[in-house]
């Protein structure tokens, strides 16, 4: 649920001790200790229980760009360290001193936490951050300073800490050194950001974070679970997730702090302990600007790689139109050509089902299947994102045809004839940039109906930073790797097949872009071209029964095999099916949203 509600939910609990034997454990090892340092004792029976002092620092592998970020064309506030958010100014930092890990000995398997390091003078941490070991080292999480004052400060210490978990199967086999998560306890009319993890039982200081005033900060909720550990005492789990503020999209708030949320008592639906951070600043003085736009996309502008047996390319817009695309209204049986500026398409509205445009039915109809790759250009969409601390830069990428797909059932494969196709397809992948430094900071790939967000540890490069991506043969979805790739079940084999490779056949978006759509900018800044104003579908509604196909290819499978695939295959989104023509990119819920995943 993310909503803030004035009533005093679950979550507002989840500072209790979520295992009571477990404090205790780490309670008495405490009170052991320090007797034992009252009598002069050795300590060795603790110690060799709980070796607190003996943790060792691993090495760490932080995760750069390819090539030097170069220095932007000058503006306002982006890429200048620090974002204004009004009462607050904030900074990102990217280093970190390690403080435990769950799984120090099997790398690559276990949590790391962290505490930020080198933080300016003025600056407040706000909370710790943690990362798999899957990857370099590479995250960040803000601190803060008040800017303005205001009757109440913006910042305040916390009044306590409750301990949240420490772990109970202290064998030095399991850990080197134990962490302990720490709730902050927030003053009356102010919410904690983040936890505190600690190597040693004994509370952080009262100075290690502060908690913000409660105007100040917005609903955040659990994206992506890190850590999972069963308590071998209490028999509950500890979990950890990374966290994201709960409305995301051009005109939200919202800002991500880079900090975790853990508990052992939350359950999906319930509000957070935590908040994010709010940017009540009116202006958007970090975005970058036209100058600064151009040349982010000149330097990160991916190269898009189409598979070598691609039949389906893709074109530019006008070139779909200047080739004879038609345009049909309900009740007209024939259709009107499109203008190639598209200015004779309806503008704005809605997708109410009353137009769509279509191939034309002459000999033309082949020829624009195929696409035109020389004319081909990625169409770029510029966008504040998480409260104007990043900008999204989305590429929209054309194809007049999208090809049938392919099923895969084990190590059989299936290509159908009708399931997938359809007139007029767009795809996009979005770069996400940080707007304190520029830094490419995540790539978004659609998939399909949906996407995933790919971090640049997981990405391929070419020319310095700029990312590859490759196009699945016939669908058009974007992936960071070349292969065959599943949409489906992979741990049954089940599912539509989506093969990419490297080729000849590229488009290099970095050279061949056109910036159709950045709001911010203020009008006039961006003239938006006419068929962007077009909220109807780019492709008709296909008459083939595109189930029916699937079905007939199922019933060819041995009964067993045949009940699981569908039950796959019934999860799959109907968009996967292509039997509705596709919308333009302002009609895509991600144009003033988030992106879906």
């Amino acid at each position: 649920m993310c909503q803030q509600t004035n009533k005093q939910s679950k979550a507002s609990n989840i500072h209790i001790i979520c295992s009571k034997a477990s404090f205790l454990k780490s309670y008495k090892f405490f009170v052991c200790r320090e007797k034992e340092k009252e009598k002069g004792m050795s300590m060795c029976g603790c110690l060799s229980w709980n070796r607190v002092t003996d943790i060792v620092n691993p090495d760490f592998e932080y995760f750069s760009l390819p090539s030097p970020i170069p220095q932007w064309p000058p503006g306002h506030g982006f890429a200048t360290g620090t974002i204004n958010l009004g009462e607050l100014e904030v900074c990102e930092i990217t280093k970190f001193e390690f403080i435990w890990g769950s799984d120090i000995k099997n790398r690559r398997k276990g949590v790391n936490f962290f505490k930020p390091i080198g933080i300016p003078d003025g600056y407040f941490c706000l909370g710790h951050y943690c990362q798999s070991d899957h990857n370099p080292l590479r995250g960040f999480v803000l601190v803060a300073r008040e800017v303005s004052r205001s009757e109440s400060p913006a910042l305040l210490k916390p009044i306590d800490y409750t301990l949240v978990w420490c772990p109970d199967d202290w064998t030095q086999e399991s850990v080197q050194g134990h962490g302990y998560f720490w709730f902050p306890m927030a003053p009356e009319g102010y919410k904690p950001l983040g936890f505190i993890v600690t190597n040693k039982p004994a509370k952080p200081s009262l100075d290690e974070i502060r908690c913000v005033r409660d105007d100040l900060t917005d609903v955040c909720e659990p994206h992506g679970i890190i850590l999972s550990i069963q308590s071998k005492i209490s028999e509950s789990f500890f979990s950890v997730w990374k966290t994201r503020p709960c409305n995301r999209g051009v005109y939200e708030t919202g800002v991500s702090l880079g900090t975790f949320f853990c508990s052992c008592l939350w359950s999906p639906g319930e509000d957070l302990n935590i908040s994010c951070l709010k940017n009540v600043n009116p202006g958007l003085h970090s975005m970058p600007n036209l100058d600064q736009v151009h040349a982010l996309i000149e330097h990160y502008g991916p190269t898009f790689y189409f598979h070598p047996d691609e039949i389906y390319l893709p074109s530019s817009v006008p070139w779909f139109f200047e080739n004879g695309a038609l345009l049909y209204k309900r009740g007209e049986p024939e259709g009107q050509r499109v203008d190639p500026s598209g200015s004779n398409l309806p503008q704005g509205g809605r997708n109410d089902g009353e137009y769509w445009m279509d191939l034309p039915k002459d000999s033309m109809k082949k020829k624009i299947k195929k696409g035109n790759l020389e004319s081909a250009k990625v169409y770029v969409h510029v966008k504040p994102a998480l409260g104007g601390t990043f900008t999204d830069i989305q590429m929209w990428v054309f194809c007049p045809f999208n090809g049938p797909g392919c099923l895969k059932i084990g190590l059989m494969n299936y290509q159908l004839s009708t399931v997938g196709q359809h007139v007029g397809d767009w795809e996009h992948v979005a770069l996400r940039i940080s707007n304190f430094t520029g830094e490419l900071w995540s790539v978004y790939l659609s998939q399909h109906s949906a996407g995933v967000w790919v971090d640049p540890t997981d990405l391929e490069f070419i020319e310095g930073n700029k990312p590859i991506i490759y196009a699945s043969r016939n669908g058009h979805a974007n992936y960071p790797h070349a292969g065959d790739l599943l949409q489906g079940s992979a741990n049954l084999r089940i599912g539509i097949r989506n093969t990419a490779a490297f080729s000849k056949y590229s488009l290099d978006s970095s050279k061949n872009y056109e910036i159709i759509a950045a709001e911010y900018l203020g009008d006039g800044v961006i003239n938006e071209p006419c068929w962007l104003q077009y909220m109807r579908k780019w492709g008709p509604t296909t008459v083939h029964d595109s189930r029916a196909e699937m079905n007939r290819t199922l019933n060819r499978l041995p009964e067993t095999l045949r009940y699981t695939a569908q039950i796959v295959f019934n999860k799959l989104p109907n968009e996967l099916y292509g039997e509705d023509g596709p919308t333009g990119p302002k009609e895509k819920s991600s144009w003033f949203g988030d992106e879906k995943c």
